[in-house]
């Protein structure tokens, strides 16, 4: 019997071309990932959500210009100062309560320099400030009030307190630091010791002394003295505690972990390739979301930094005040700081960016905010403001879903702006000083006294009615480490999965000048998630196992679920 007779070859590529069809049909059909920073959504798939944010003008006048900024825990109030330098604010200080500038002519300044600002109604209240903050550095004490350092001139050997709780006065004193400290880095570390590092001129650093107190010297920092060059490209470095207990530090385009109980260098990191980071070629960085995995007071949780922006040129700051300006960088490194030997790996941004504040989301998510896209820090020394915040996903399935551009502002942030995560978990943005003093005329970027507040996209009004709500008293308000921890919630949802739930705990950052000092933000091990009565749900978790994952102090803790944030309640950790 003789074989079939073969397809005639037209026949034969027109099924190739059909079964080619039909694939392509089969792949392009099937549905997107989840966009879940956690991994996939079960359950119902989360719609896709293209809400871009939303910018609110909160209030004309901050009083005094926004150069540092923080949240005050429990009191609902943002702290925000400048610099006493100018004699001049917006905002006068108390009848009767001026600084006295030079006793034999009696010359005055009675405006405030800082201020507290409700953060509901934008009311101001002035405190009485008299030693220079111009640049200084910052952080919440373990019951809540602010400890700041250094600053300009009289100011640089500086430790203040301000107590908010009683007087909201200042408290401080001149000579408590053993070197000048102008521009330069505090940080809270696992012991409650804080560490300030760097300065203009002084590759130094020390501990904050017992109130009072003073320090007799400092210990010399070789790393800051091989990282600095004729630009300086080095100040303002980035600082955060490992959950080793170590201190990991950043200046210009390097990287070293400082262990601070023998005050020596334990590691030396890879050099983050493209450029400079630290100001004035100010690039921005951040401690990424530390997850927890397990209960034990000793486990292991691994770092991740992420450092964004900054500049390619050595010269930037030059160049600058020759209006010349180079375009920022694009480009991020990630380096996970726990592992052996980790290097760099490069993210593109789609926009350039320097001057920028990264701030931490309670979904985990960074918002890039503020800055330029040509030029370096200083006055006058950049142009071109980047008006689109990014939205970076640092758990994206997805490479090509790493950042998101949301809707711009209209108003430009340069250099001296801040922002700063409030508890209903919008974002405060305020600053913007590029000049010597309060200028509103005749000025490329005058100074901007105006506050905004920015609802990133889990505000989006279509899913509004998804958010949870952690409910009055359904929280306690301090927490133990390792302790078993449940969080009452009521929520809109007839079925759920532990999976879709988050709580996390933030340490309010103090920002200034693209740096956001001790800011952290802790995801918390899971245990349960149980329905209780319609709509009302208990979520079980574990605090934090130890102080080198979390210092002691106060945290804006929220409930998440299906990446929609509850309003955050303070809770202090001890």
């Amino acid at each position: 019997m003789k074989p079939p007779p073969s397809p005639p070859p037209s026949l034969l590529l027109f099924i190739l071309l059909l079964l080619l069809l039909l694939l392509t049909v089969t792949v392009f059909s099937q549905p997107e990932p989840s966009p879940d920073p956690v991994g996939e959504f079960k359950g119902k798939r989360l719609p896709t959500n293209e809400w871009k944010g939303e910018w609110e003008l909160f209030t004309d006048n901050s009083g005094v210009s926004a150069m540092h900024a923080i949240v005050i825990p429990n009191v609902n109030k943002v702290l925000m100062y400048d610099a006493t330098i100018w004699r001049i604010s917006r905002i006068e200080l108390p009848k009767g309560r001026c600084r006295v500038l030079n006793t034999t002519t009696g010359e005055e300044d009675c405006f405030a320099h800082s201020v507290l600002m409700d953060i509901d109604t934008a009311h101001l209240t002035p405190l009485e400030l008299h030693t220079d903050t111009w640049c200084s550095s910052g952080g919440l004490t373990f019951h809540g009030n602010l400890i700041s350092t250094g600053g300009f001139q009289g100011g640089a050997n500086t430790v203040r307190y301000l107590k908010i709780y009683n007087t909201s006065t200042w408290r401080e004193f001149p000579s408590a630091l053993s070197s000048p400290r102008w521009y330069s880095t505090q940080a809270q570390l696992a012991d409650g010791r804080i560490i300030i590092i760097g300065g203009r001129s002084t590759p130094t650093y020390e501990y904050i002394p017992p109130d009072g107190k003073s320090n007799a010297k400092p210990f010399f920092f070789d790393f800051l003295q091989q990282t600095t060059d004729p630009e300086e490209n080095n100040l303002y470095p980035f600082v955060f505690l490992s959950p080793d207990s170590n201190v990991f530090v950043f200046a210009n385009n390097r990287s070293v972990l400082l262990n601070p109980d023998t005050n020596t260098v334990v590691k030396e990191f890879p050099v983050l390739p493209g450029g400079h980071r630290n100001y004035p070629a100010s690039g921005m960085a951040v401690l990424l979301p530390l997850e927890v995995l397990s209960p034990e007071a000793d486990a292991v949780v691994e770092a991740e930094v992420l450092v964004c922006g900054g500049s390619a040129h050595i010269d930037s700051y030059t160049l600058g005040l020759k209006n010349v300006f180079y375009e920022a960088l694009r480009d991020c490194g990630r380096l996970q700081i726990t592992k052996p030997r980790p290097s760099w790996r490069r993210e593109v941004m789609p926009s350039a960016r320097v001057m920028g504040d990264m701030v931490i989301l309670p979904t985990g998510e960074v918002l890039m905010i503020n800055g330029a896209t040509r030029g370096a820090s200083g006055w006058g020394n950049a142009r071109e403001p980047n008006l689109k915040p990014l939205l970076f996903n640092h758990k994206a399935p997805n490479k090509h879903r790493l950042f998101k551009e949301l809707n711009p502002t209209t108003i430009p942030r340069m250099y001296h702006s801040t922002a700063v995560v409030l508890p209903d978990n919008r974002v405060l943005v305020a600053g913007s000083n590029t000049n010597n003093g309060y200028i509103y005329d005749n000025t490329t970027f005058p100074t901007e006294l105006r506050v905004e507040k920015f609802s990133p996209p889990y505000f989006s009004p279509s899913r509004a009615h998804k958010k949870p709500k952690i409910i009055n008293g359904g929280c306690p308000k301090t927490v133990s480490y390792g302790q078993d921890l449940t969080v009452k919630v009521n929520l809109n949802e007839k079925r759920i999965f532990l999976t879709n739930f988050m709580v996390t705990m933030y340490v309010p950052a103090f920002t200034t000048h693209g740096v956001a000092m001790n800011q952290r933000l802790v995801k918390l091990l899971l245990k349960d998630a149980v329905k209780v009565g319609e709509g009302r749900y208990d979520v079980s978790c574990v605090a934090p196992p130890n102080s080198a994952v979390a210092p002691e102090g106060y945290f804006m803790l929220s409930v998440v679920h299906r990446r929609i944030p509850s309003e955050a309640v303070w809770v202090q950790l001890k």
